[in-house]
């Protein structure tokens, strides 16, 4: 009997279950594996699909932005998709903030939100509320198949293929799938599992970039003084590689921020100039190396002193961006290019670019070598400069950091230095948020069999705390720097309003240890700076989830850091 007319007379709890196993067994098709569920009663049939079949790993959290955020994670790893799955009414609204870094930090992920049926939308029944295109622009694809058909079964399958190619491509992000369930939900006898569909993982297109264009290209980058600018994004396994061989043959220093994944591995780095937040706060020196042109690779860099530097010159600006955005903030674009970024390199390398010569890059080396060796003084207490430094120290070649937003993502930018271990650094940058960073490090950690370690403010872990519900079974490290709360604020005018402690720093006065204890979570609190290395490698060394959070004087940290910007700039 051919599948369409299978079960037209079947219970409705079968029919759903029918209908959602044929959703899921679409979307596995296209090589998705994970899946993070909060709990309810209309996603009974999403939850069934995912618990009887033996290729998906389903993890559990109650609190939906959490869980949305730990998917978040999951998928950062590797960049594939996972799927989240929630009950209708509001549960759904609570992964908007995932959902909008997803979109920026083009993140892909499935949101299978359960919904009421037609009949009981617009009337007051209990629990709805109209989630059609609840997520507006935010994500790439958005799919309202109506209630389960016995008709339209290889419909609701080939929806989960396309939904899972949609969300890896063109342009990576989230995909909302929200799903009408009648009563019953739970159905009396389960029916046999489809017959799996075959595989269609989606491919990763490389963009060959226009000969015309890359032509261009060399004749205004090659024998001119230039500079490479990458930032997030840019994730090619052989980028590091082509993009520092490039530099090399241009005589060009590569500024690199601290999310391109350029600043540690065993590629070539003698290009990789990392202590530009530092050395462009000179005048001088800005005023005297004015690039040629500047060539870009992923999203805006995190320094705003790296900003204003490239807002001051009207050197023309390339951008290389396979997928669509328009990372520009500066408006300084003035040629766009649709290319793969390592593809882009190896057809500029096989022009034979000619180099501006050693002078121009040798200065910005130079400037790099005398920060290197020009570190603030040791002091007794904790200070983040010296804080980042000995993490870069401890942790291994292959462990993950993982950086909250506001100012350790700005402190690691200036104090991370490079090194030849292969440590990744990544960050929820795409809307910069200081929301679900918890649950999106323990989603990473999750994912992971190497060390993952975080490093959050306070206000960030406050944020999160409902995710430290994961950390339990985790082996994660959150290096929790309490400054007393927003401490950023007390680098920018508004430091000099009177009701700057009340309305802006908003210190919260917790004791973390407490949230530690309620979620049975090993932890440690740091008042000298000689107790955080010993404190950190027993962390890595035990392989346990454990808190470690740092007392750092805001007040005195900012001068600290405004005496040594001082000195140099």
């Amino acid at each position: 009997m051919p599948e369409h007319t299978k079960g037209v007379y079947e219970d409705t709890a079968t029919l759903n279950l029918r209908w959602a196993d044929a959703l899921i067994d679409g979307i596995v098709a296209t090589g998705i594996h994970h899946a993070v569920i909060s709990p309810g009663s209309r996603s009974t049939p999403l939850v069934l699909a995912i618990e009887r079949r033996h290729d998906i790993t389903s993890w559990h959290h109650p609190d939906e932005r959490s869980a949305a955020f730990f998917a978040l994670g999951l998928a950062s790893h590797d960049r594939k998709p996972v799927i989240v799955i929630a009950t209708s009414g509001s549960a759904p609204a609570h992964w908007y903030p995932a959902v909008i870094e997803a979109n920026r930090g083009n993140i892909p992920l499935l949101l299978l939100s359960a919904d009421r049926p037609p009949e009981l939308q617009n009337c007051g029944a209990n629990q709805s509320v109209d989630q059609n295109r609840l997520f507006g622009s935010h994500v790439r694809g958005f799919h309202d198949p109506g209630p389960a058909a016995p008709e339209a079964i290889n419909y609701i399958r080939a929806l989960g293929i396309r939904a899972g190619h949609q969300a890896c491509w063109p342009n990576p992000g989230p995909v909302h799938l929200n799903l009408p369930f009648r009563e019953p939900l739970v159905p009396k006898q389960f029916p046999e599992l489809p017959k799996a569909a075959a595989k269609q993982t989606p491919p990763a297109p490389s963009i060959l970039p226009d000969q015309n264009q890359t032509a261009n290209i060399h004749t205004c980058l090659s024998g001119r003084p230039g500079l490479i600018v990458c930032g997030a994004n840019t994730h090619h396994a052989r980028f590091p590689d082509t993009v520092t061989k490039l530099a090399k043959a241009l005589g060009a220093p590569i500024l690199a921020d601290p999310l391109s994944q350029l600043r540690f591995g065993n590629h070539d780095l003698s290009h990789i100039i990392s202590r530009y937040d530092g050395f462009l706060r000179n005048p001088d020196f800005c005023q005297q190396h004015q690039p040629a042109w500047v060539l870009r690779f992923g999203a805006a860099p995190v320094s705003k002193t790296l900003l204003n530097y490239l807002e001051g010159s009207d050197a023309p600006t390339l951008l290389c961006d396979p997928f669509g955005n328009w990372p520009d903030p500066l408006h300084q674009v003035t040629e766009m290019i649709r290319a793969t970024p390592t593809l882009l390199c190896e057809k500029l390398l096989e022009m034979s670019p000619v180099s501006a010569g050693d002078n121009w890059f040798n200065d910005f080396a130079a400037q790099e070598r005398a920060l290197n060796n020009r570190q603030p003084a040791p002091e007794s207490l904790p200070f983040e400069d010296t804080i980042i430094g000995e993490i870069f120290d401890c942790i291994p070649s292959g462990a993950t950091l993982f950086s909250g937003n506001s100012l350790p993502i700005r402190q690691l930018d200036s104090w991370s230095g490079t090194s030849s271990k292969a440590i990744r650094i990544l960050a929820n940058r795409g809307a910069s948020g200081i929301d679900g960073n918890i649950s999106t490090l323990l989603g990473i950690a999750a994912a992971n069999n190497e060390p993952v370690i975080g490093l959050l403010g306070d206000l960030t872990f406050f944020h999160d705390m409902n995710g430290l519900l994961a950390m339990r079974d985790s082996v994660a490290t959150i290096i929790l720097l309490n400054n007393g709360g927003g401490a950023i604020f007390g680098q920018l005018p508004q430091a000099e309003l009177k009701g700057f402690e009340k309305h802006w720093l908003m210190p919260t006065g917790l004791d973390f240890s407490h949230a530690a204890q309620l979620f049975g979570i090993d932890y440690r609190r740091i008042t000298k700076q000689a107790e955080f290395r010993p404190a950190l490698y027993q962390a890595i060394k035990t392989k346990s989830g454990r808190i470690i959070e740092v007392i750092i004087n805001h007040k005195q940290s900012l001068q600290r850091q405004s005496d040594y910007w001082q000195s140099i700039g």
